[in-house]
């Protein structure tokens, strides 16, 4: 039995329920600051709650659920303490690209694993559109992609999985228009398309996007588009107007009988908040033994920190609120 520590108790509400959900994981611990909220969870799940480094005994690995130097939090020197002390470590991303060199570091010398976790690389609705990206036979012609700052560098793991390799890359801020800062460029080699909401709202940081990560690969044949990170995934074939169609009004083609859009995988925010956040972050833990992919990781903390710089600093959101709306009818509904 793996026993885990879990960092955090805000976004680590979700590690908490992977490691209750995954079988051969146990929850040893919550390693908090000690406030009512961390004390609150703690009791709820009937576990010990540490506010130290050095409390921490009796664990095999450590979510790292804290926001890192590159966010402005303590998460990365935490995860070396842990790691100082023997404990394998994933940590949440973003990692600034140093820190994570120096945790790959200070886990090797004390004979222990780190790793960088990403859980928009193992969503069912981003796997299924990596793997149809790669059943498409035919090379990329386009990147368009859409995301919130506060998870551009899951965005750019995404393209990075679907596309198989993202070098080379290169972006240049060419607008901003609204809520989003539009950059251009290359991922891979394929050129890029890229809006990004880059506006945060300093009280409520994680809530007042306008989307999460949103992209379309296109190819000759039609673009494969993730419509978000909770899916759905859709097919669209190129609209291709055969020259019998304009001179004798005939629509007999045989492509002409394929959907404007194949559209599969789709479900409520609160199944994907409860159930398929955590169990992408289980895999992530179970990657945690099974994968060494450092040097890919290394080169996209260096993408994303390329990224960040063309986009500058977020506008801050101030007095906002949640304004729900019902989904509008279908069209043609009275």
């Amino acid at each position: 039995m793996t026993r885990v520590v879990v960092c955090g108790t805000t976004f680590g509400q979700s590690y908490l329920a992977a490691v209750a959900a995954l079988p051969g994981f146990q929850l040893a611990g919550i390693l908090g600051t000690g406030s009512e909220r961390s004390a609150k969870t703690a009791a709820r799940l009937g576990v010990p709650l540490w506010t130290e480094v050095s409390d921490v005994t009796g664990v095999d690995v450590a979510c790292v659920v804290v926001r890192s130097s590159a966010m402005g939090g303590p998460g990365s020197e935490l995860a070396r303490e842990l790691l100082t002390r023997g404990i394998h470590v994933v940590q949440e991303q973003p990692i600034h690209h140093d820190d994570l060199v120096e945790s790959l570091k200070v886990a090797r010398r004390h004979g222990v694993r780190f790793r960088m976790g990403d859980l928009y690389a193992q969503l069912p609705a981003v796997r299924a559109w990596a793997g149809a990206v790669r059943e498409v036979a035919q090379k990329p012609v386009y990147l368009e992609a859409s995301c919130a700052v506060q998870v551009s560098f899951p965005l750019l793991h995404v393209l990075g999985e679907a596309l198989g390799t993202i070098r080379p890359w290169r972006f240049a801020k060419v607008a901003t228009s609204g809520p989003f800062t539009v950059v251009t460029g290359e991922i891979g080699g394929v050129p890029l398309v890229l809006r990004v909401q880059n506006e945060i709202a300093p009280d409520d940081p994680d809530n007042h996007m306008h989307l999460l990560t949103r992209a379309t690969i296109g190819f000759d044949g039609g673009g494969l588009a993730l419509h978000d990170a909770h899916g759905p995934v859709s097919w669209t074939p190129r609209l291709h107007v055969p020259p019998e169609a304009r001179t004798s009004f005939d629509f007999g083609a045989t492509h002409l009988d394929e959907g404007t859009s194949v559209l599969s995988g789709s479900g409520t925010y609160r199944d994907f908040l409860e159930t398929v956040l955590p169990q992408a972050i289980g895999r992530d833990l179970v990657a945690l033994g099974t994968e060494r992919p450092e040097q890919y990781h290394l080169a996209l903390c260096q993408m994303w920190r390329d990224l960040t710089g063309e986009l500058g600093y977020a506008s801050m959101l101030y007095d906002v609120a949640h304004r729900p709306a019902p989904a509008p009818g279908r069209p043609g509904d009275a």
